[in-house]
């Protein structure tokens, strides 16, 4: 069901779970949201018996088929504003105990998020540890940043280590802020969330998603 948080962000709400184990959160990727996350949205609502909302990482915005029109976009991101909406969208599932899950920049504002109380669990796909030079903007910090000011030790990440946006040295610091880090080997960037990616690995993605299901538990 589509719903408008209190902000005018769009979201997306499956409650229909008799009695959900907690609440969930999504970031969707660049991408934003669309039919991949409302179908998750319900897949996870029944699979995992979970209250689940995403909502519009870029709201009031209209792009055209050409991803460097979302890349241009970045840089105009507000972190508190992405924050709020993330906020605003936990409490529209009536949940005490939240969690949180984000693929690609959905998974950079997921470390963002650690510096944050509201989520119990956390887990990032694949999230920028920096931000990319031409991502940077005057209301973007740095998602490291957040991590080792906050709840890092409540943060999954699903890595591939063939990800160019995830280095081998920024995962060392993703450990050594207290991550708990899981690299898949020979996976690409994006290679859980959308089958029809290229780069998706179907047994990986399997495997992944079991673990953040845990984790997101635990």
């Amino acid at each position: 069901m589509r719903i408008v948080l209190p902000s005018g962000t769009p979201a997306e709400i499956d409650q229909s779970a008799a009695n959900p184990s907690m609440g969930l959160v999504i970031i969707p990727d660049i991408f934003g949201l669309r039919p991949l996350f409302e179908e998750m949205v319900a897949r996870f609502a029944k699979e995992w018996n979970m209250a689940v909302v995403a909502f519009e990482p870029f709201p009031g915005r209209t792009f055209s088929d050409d991803i460097a029109e979302r890349f241009a976009a970045m840089s105009q991101l507000d972190d508190d504003a992405v924050m709020r909406d993330a906020m605003q969208a936990a409490d529209a599932l009536g949940m005490e105990r939240v969690g949180l899950i984000g693929y690609c920049m959905g998974g950079m504002y997921c470390h963002k998020a650690a510096q944050h109380e509201r989520f119990a669990r956390i887990a990032s796909f694949y999230g920028m540890i920096h931000v990319p030079s031409d991502w940077a903007g005057p209301k973007q910090a740095e998602p490291i940043a957040c991590l080792k000011a906050g709840n890092a030790d409540r943060v999954l990440a699903i890595i591939g280590s063939q990800d160019p946006y995830t280095p081998p040295a920024q995962v060392n610091e993703l450990r050594d802020a207290g991550v708990t880090v899981v690299e898949y080997e020979e996976a690409a960037h994006g290679f859980a969330h959308d089958s029809a990616r290229p780069a998706h690995r179907a047994e990986d993605a399997a495997d992944a998603f079991s673990r953040t299901h845990r984790w997101l538990l635990s």
